[in-house]
């Protein structure tokens, strides 16, 4: 039996219509795939708080006090970098020592946020590639571990201020807007780093040699205050302004210790927040998609 020809019509007739198709910007470098992809990182809240915590276990298992290691090492080098700078520079120990250690706290988180950022999708490759998730995942997964490492720390300034009385007072409470502003700023660094450190594998060891740097420019071992008072030597301290970091650890500090709030601060901290976020969407917008690529 001779098989039956269809003809070109009878075909289109048996096609069945295609979808419609939704209308889409089809392009990866959107405004709406990016502000997705923060969305949806923060909707997966129990993934990376789980994996964030299970980083600091990880990096104490086995060890008989476990995490506490994190305030006992912070809190010797705390001690010792008060002690020897107190006696060179002839501060008052009772107020000089949680200036410092308060100060090494906040550099801590800042630290971390700037090395760690760098090589956050560096350090995820695996991930990145096989598991399908937003970027952005990662970036929250960091910030959460250095917010974990940071209230870890807090236990040394809290035995501090019970040793050494300091002036506090309802300003105290300005530390929590002030330290969400550092995660902020913690989060935006290191998805600008890590994309940039992705694509510039030389990156990563810039930014480690800048941050050792940055230690002895920002006033942590020693007082900004204490040299804006001699008159031979005011106006070249105020150069120490040009230091962003100065701002980030004063802005915590400064109602961590009782000391009156200086809002300049807080002024050029927002203003860096802004500009900070917008660039680091923009990169997130336009290069977001190559970071798989990259790593």
């Amino acid at each position: 039996m001779a098989p039956t020809m269809t003809t070109g019509d009878d075909r289109a007739e048996d096609v069945t219509p295609a979808r419609p198709v939704i209308a889409d910007d089809g392009d990866s470098r959107s405004w709406r795939r990016a502000f997705g992809d923060l969305s949806q990182g923060w909707k997966q809240r129990p993934l990376w708080g789980y994996l964030g915590w299970q980083d600091i276990k990880q990096r104490y298992r086995r060890s008989v006090l476990g995490p506490l290691w994190i305030s006992i090492s912070m809190g010797v080098i705390a001690t010792a970098m008060g002690i020897l700078y107190g006696a060179l520079f002839n501060e008052d120990i009772k107020t000089f020592l949680p200036y410092v250690a308060t100060g090494l706290l906040i550099w801590k988180f800042i630290e971390g946020s700037i090395l760690e950022g760098s090589e956050v999708f560096i350090a995820n490759e695996g991930l990145i590639k096989f598991l399908p998730a937003p970027l952005s995942l990662h970036v929250y997964r960091l910030a959460w571990r250095q917010t974990l490492f940071f209230l870890h720390n807090m236990v040394i300034w809290v035995a501090l201020v019970i040793i050494f009385p300091q002036p506090l007072s309802w300003t105290v409470l300005l530390a929590i807007p002030a330290f969400l502003l550092l995660v902020l700023n913690g989060a935006w660094i290191s998805v600008l780093a890590g994309i940039i450190a992705t694509r510039f594998r030389d990156i990563p060891p810039i930014i480690a040699s800048l941050t050792q740097l940055l230690f002895f420019m920002t006033p942590i071992v020693w007082q900004y205050d204490t040299l804006l008072k001699n008159p031979a030597i005011a106006e070249r301290a105020r150069l120490a302004e040009l230091n962003p970091v100065l701002h980030y650890v004063e802005l915590l500090r400064q109602p961590l210790l009782g000391k009156p709030i200086v809002w300049h601060h807080w002024i050029v901290v927002g203003a860096i927040t802004i500009v900070g976020c917008a660039v680091a969407l923009v990169a997130l917008r336009n290069y977001r998609s190559r970071v798989a690529y990259w790593v």
